[in-house]
């Protein structure tokens, strides 16, 4: 069987930690593996590294590429870009035609559709059940994963079925979107409605079946070529594999399962997946807290203090803070909206931006001037470029640096510094074997981030 993972989504909910520059798929929870990484090691437990097919987008390629590194450094995973966002139908019609025709995957293979984002838990019990979808899609049926609610969820979307039974596989009677707070409750009493967990097993022939069939506007861009599909991206509509093809299969069933699972989809959500301390708190960084109760509490590098506080959500960055009731984090996304409308970079910048050779962190910034952390990672480099209106001083913090500047270059070791003047070419690289990190000080009439002319790049950039 192989595996599809998406990857490609600009989750806002889990402001300010996801923005449009690092969303949710990136980040890790208080241990070190982001939930994408932990998507690729459930899969990998039962299938082989190289079934695994990553789908992103050309401005996620290098955070995947980098976490699929950390991951596997001798390993090369594939990874499949879109060519521009248009939903899940189109996003995994072409990950199925990648895997016919670069792959040898015939229309009697079986492949399974996952998001890069979820938290499971057990895994085992999750991966115990793969069999059994496989089965019953080998059958010629569609297979999706419900899961049994605890709470009455407005944030997911539901499943009715006729009954449900653990371990067993079910038809299913209709899919529902996201209810109210109401309508949920009642669905959490009937018994009969497990959440949608946007976990789909096909088989390529009746995939392909389905969709011409349900969507024949999505299903015609697909008829040729690879390339050629690539190349029509663009017309296909937007629209979701749950609207395209799911609601409407001729074949559909589920597999109900009894275990912890979460789209990480609100604070909220993150606060009901994680471990809590004797007092239902949930405290990540550095937080020293009294008669507090039922709290997330989720810090960076400043201290976290709190008197007295119940049932409050405290999310802390570099740039922006974010405090909320619990129970109100669903307004998150409209939150950001507010912040987008007034042109508020902290509603999709971080302080910390990540480029295919490292990541850069602004550590103050003012008129004429601007100091960054500049961390490479090994046997890494930037562009080749030159700056009209500022200069930079490099010291160096950790590790060797190679520096050209015009047409010298030199090594740099710790502690020791280099200056660049304005308009004159260089290029920062690291020779080495463990990450390079660097203070840079900008000074000149404008520090902007536009303010560079590439020369030479190893990523296509200029």
């Amino acid at each position: 069987m192989k595996i599809v993972i998406l990857a490609g989504g600009k989750g806002t909910r889990l402001w300010p930690l996801s923005r449009n520059s690092f969303p949710k798929q990136f980040l890790h929870f208080g241990d070190k593996r982001s939930l994408l990484q932990k998507t690729i090691l459930r899969f990998s437990e039962c299938y082989p590294k190289e079934d695994i097919l990553i789908l992103t987008n050309q401005q996620y390629f290098h955070l995947v590429k980098s976490q699929c590194i950390e991951l596997e450094p001798d390993f090369e995973y594939k990874i499949l870009l879109e060519p521009e966002s248009k939903n899940t139908a189109p996003a995994i019609a072409l990950a199925a035609k990648y895997l016919q025709e670069h792959c040898g995957v015939s229309d009697e293979e079986v492949f399974i559709v996952s998001s890069s984002d979820h938290l499971i838990n057990p895994e085992k019990n999750f991966l115990s059940l793969l069999p059994l979808a496989e089965k019953s899609a080998h059958e010629g049926n569609i297979v999706t994963f419900g899961v049994h609610p605890n709470i009455p969820e407005t944030g997911y979307g539901y499943i009715k079925v006729a009954s449900v039974g653990d371990g067993s596989i079910c038809d299913v009677e209709k899919f529902v979107e996201k209810p109210s707070l109401d309508i949920a409750k009642q669905y959490l009493l009937s018994g009969q409605y497990l959440w949608n967990s946007g976990i789909f097993v096909f088989k390529m022939g009746v995939f392909w079946s389905e969709l011409e069939s349900q969507a024949p506007d999505v299903f015609l861009h697909f008829q040729g070529t690879f390339q050629e599909a690539v190349s029509s991206f663009h017309n296909c509509n937007d629209i979701s594999i749950d609207y395209a093809v799911l609601e409407a299969a001729a074949a559909i069933k589920v597999i109900p399962m009894n275990l912890s699972w979460s789209d990480v989809g609100s604070w909220d959500s993150v606060y009901d997946s994680l471990e809590k301390d004797d007092n239902s708190n949930v405290k990540v960084g550095n937080v020293v807290d009294i008669d507090t109760k039922n709290c997330l509490i989720l810090g960076g590098k400043r201290l976290i203090s709190t008197l007295g506080l119940e049932d409050i959500i405290i999310i802390e960055t570099d740039d922006a803070l974010l405090v909320s009731k619990k129970g109100e984090s669903q307004k998150v996304k409209s939150l950001v909206e507010k912040l987008m409308s007034k042109n508020i970079k902290e509603s999709s910048e971080h302080s910390t931006s990540h480029r295919p050779w490292g990541s850069y962190t602004v550590l103050d910034e003012g008129n004429r001037y601007k100091i960054k952390k500049i961390t490479v990672q090994p046997n890494q480099r930037l562009s080749l470029q030159l700056h009209y209106h500022r200069s930079e001083h490099w010291v160096v913090v950790k590790g060797t640096a190679k520096v050209t500047i015009g047409t010298e270059e030199i090594l740099l070791h710790e502690n020791e510094s280099v200056f660049v003047p304005k308009s004159q070419q260089h290029r920062l690289e690291n020779p080495g074997k463990v990450p390079l990190e660097i203070i840079e000080v900008q000074v000149g009439e404008y520090v902007g981030e536009d303010d560079i002319m590439r020369v030479q790049d190893d990523y296509a950039r200029v």
